[in-house]
């Protein structure tokens, strides 16, 4: 199974960008996707959530209504879009799928993991 994130780069705070998660080597629409963020220094933490049919997702609270995730189970692909980006939002993004089925956002939960594509944003 491989998941490859890629859309990572150097934006300023304000602008947009596109994360995109192909997956490989599992039936993709039976898993539920997830996207976590690392910042140097701090936990893993959860972004956004979407279930295995993309009926359903979950955002943490700090990027509500800035963030969005969808999926395209034809392509085997994922992805995050980021509006109105901070500062604070400069991490290591990677994407994660479950095989729960539906959303999930723990860590502990998830199957399997991707490398993750860096995210950085200039004040």
């Amino acid at each position: 199974v491989q998941l490859q994130a890629y859309g990572g780069g150097l934006v300023q705070a304000g602008g947009s960008l596109r994360l995109s998660c192909a997956a490989s080597g599992l039936i993709f629409s039976n898993y539920a996707l997830t996207w976590f963020r690392q910042a140097p220094g701090k936990e893993r933490e959860f972004v956004a959530a979407i279930n295995w049919y993309g009926s359903t997702t979950y955002y943490a609270d700090s990027v509500k209504g800035r963030f969005s995730i969808s999926r395209e189970n034809a392509k085997n692909t994922v992805y995050l879009q980021m509006s109105s980006l901070k500062p604070e939002d400069a991490a290591v993004y990677y994407c994660a799928a479950s095989g729960r089925g539906s959303v999930v956002i723990v860590t502990s939960a998830m199957n399997y993991w991707g490398k993750g594509t860096q995210v950085t944003v200039s004040s």
